[in-house]
């Protein structure tokens, strides 16, 4: 099994041009949250807890997460527990919100993540590896954690295997 830096390092090589990262800050939350909600239904109440097959994909994908990383493990668990809880509420709705909210966020997430792609002139990384698309999400917290100057060894470690985020070049005018 890969480790965290196999995994992250594969994912970021797909996502240099700093467009395609942000583009990613906002569309895989929402596709996150749409697959959880969606995953909400069928479901029923035992004991207060929500059972449905979007808790067992939540708990597989924790149990990956934790496997990989016990810090970033812990902060995809407390981010999964929030969609479940989101998931719930969506899911004793009416059919139509419901199925309008999780399809929605479906939809407009991935049109989001397909506009970065076309920035970064590169295909999504779960094209070529399926893997990618529980990657991402912890390519997205880990990212943001780089952003706030956190995790530097892992944001060396994966530069080293991916490449530097390209800088921008501003066009210049006449």
């Amino acid at each position: 099994m890969k480790n965290l830096v196999e995994h992250l390092s594969q994912y970021a090589s797909y996502h240099r041009d700093p467009r395609n990262i942000a583009t990613h800050f906002v569309g895989i939350p929402m596709i996150v949250v749409a697959v959880t909600v969606l995953l909400s239904r069928p479901g029923v109440e035992l004991g207060g807890l929500w059972l449905s097959p979007a808790l067992l994909v939540a708990l597989l994908s924790m149990g990956f997460y934790l496997r990989l990383n016990l810090n970033l493990g812990v902060l995809m668990t407390g981010l999964l527990l929030l969609c479940l809880w989101a998931g719930k509420v969506l899911a004793l709705q009416s059919t139509g919100v419901w199925l309008g909210a999780g399809l929605g966020l479906f939809f407009v997430g991935w049109v989001i993540q397909f506009v970065g792609h076309y920035y970064e002139g590169r295909k999504p990384a779960f094209v070529d590896d399926v893997s990618g698309l529980i990657v991402g999400p912890l390519f997205v917290v880990a990212e943001l954690a780089f952003m706030f100057g956190l995790l530097p060894a892992l944001k060396a470690d994966i530069e080293r295997n991916a490449g530097p985020v390209r800088v921008r070049q501003k066009k210049a005018t006449a």
